[in-house]
């Protein structure tokens, strides 16, 4: 596994670890470039929230969308984020 630099978490392939121990300010408001399916792997005390709507509590075994170009964030939890990130390279 190597670090991506820049960004808050490892990534192996498809799956992302997020470290709660890394600081507040690392996770910020962000879009991406493509459709994305998220499946939570593990963790525990995590959030993710959308502009304009209440975070939302993760839990092992969600899967869920985040639109291109949709602002959205993680919210630090108490144990490692681990998640399968699937992107939708050609979504328009």
């Amino acid at each position: 596994m190597e670090i991506t630099f820049g960004k808050p978490y490892w990534e192996d392939a498809e799956i992302r670890t997020f470290d709660p121990t890394i600081e507040d300010a690392e996770f910020v408001w962000h879009r991406d470039m493509e459709d994305r399916e998220v499946e939570i792997l593990e963790g525990e005390g995590w959030q993710f929230q959308i502009q304009d709507c209440l975070p939302w509590l993760l839990k092992t075994g969600m899967i869920f969308d985040i639109s291109k170009l949709e602002y959205h964030r993680l919210i630090k939890g108490v144990t490692p984020l681990k998640c399968r990130v699937h992107k939708y390279v050609n979504s328009q």
